[in-house]
């Protein structure tokens, strides 16, 4: 590109958001990169990739961040990819109010505040992309991960009505909506499992020695698990397409879960999903 397009990524220090940056930048994008560690951000660098600073759940962190990423562009961003994410695991009893509160605070306040951000530039261009990384569990729901489900049924919720609002101002919003990916996302969870999680006081204290031996094991098996560049040829698509999907649906899981959700009565589904959350905890 002898003008390339500008990206801005949340959440590179591994997994999607790596992926998506160096294969955006392989195909000519300038893209920024950003982390939330400072080491990881220097790692970035040292790869090739311009990078900053950005921890979604700080107001400061993310204006901080947007000034330098203005003064690198001139005041121009035509997309914004909205990955940064963290899973809680633990029952919807077992969450304390300030869990829950972290937990939005990344998953979607942080997001939210930095779209609005961004938002005011894209009007002035006439043009932009917002990609928003939801899941599967941002439609339909798993027992014991009551905190990461609420925050992407309300960032699914947050990116339609955006995606209205910004209607005939050239501005396109979409969702990805990944199953299993190969990331760190499950050994990220374990920490923060560890950390906020007390099994010995919980009613759920047999689901939860489950719970810890399979986070605890490394990476994910499944044969329905794909790899993180699954998610990047989505984001292609919806930065490129003159006419970009609003949702796209990335693994096996998600499409099953989708047509399930759609024809399936409450009941039924809630048994599909107990016999499963039983299942991979077995």
């Amino acid at each position: 590109m002898t003008n390339p397009k500008i990206v801005l990524i949340t959440g590179c220090s591994s997994g999607i958001g790596y992926c998506t940056a160096h294969g955006l930048k392989q195909r000519g994008y300038r893209v920024f990169a950003t982390a939330r560690e400072p080491e990881d951000v220097d790692r970035l660098r040292d790869e090739g990739l311009e990078s900053f600073q950005l921890d979604l759940a700080r107001s400061d962190s993310i204006r901080t961040g947007l000034k330098r990423l203005w003064s690198e562009t001139d005041g121009r961003l035509d997309a914004l990819f909205n990955n940064g994410a963290y899973g809680q695991p633990g029952a919807v009893e077992d969450l304390q109010r300030e869990v829950l509160r972290e937990q939005f605070e990344t998953n979607l306040f942080g997001t939210q505040e930095l779209t609005n951000l961004v938002i005011p530039t894209m009007r002035r261009q006439g043009y932009g992309r917002i990609i928003n990384n939801s899941s599967i569990l941002g439609f339909i729901n798993l027992p014991y991960r009551g905190a990461y489900n609420a925050s992407k049924f309300a960032l699914e919720s947050l990116s339609d009505t955006l995606r209205l609002e910004l209607h005939g101002t050239g501005i396109h919003v979409s969702l990805i909506e990944p199953g299993p990916i190969k990331t760190k996302f499950r050994a990220n969870a374990h920490a923060m499992y560890q950390k906020n999680i007390n099994p010995e006081k919980s009613a759920h204290r047999a689901y939860y020695e489950g719970v810890d031996k399979r986070l605890s094991k490394p990476g994910n098996s499944s044969s329905l698990t794909l790899p993180p560049e699954a998610v990047l040829e989505k984001v292609i698509h919806a930065l490129e397409s003159t006419r970009p999907k609003i949702r796209y649906r990335v693994t096996t899981p998600t499409h099953i879960a989708a047509v399930a959700k759609r024809l399936l009565p409450d009941r039924w589904l809630d048994w599909l999903m107990l016999r499963y959350s039983a299942k991979e905890n077995s």
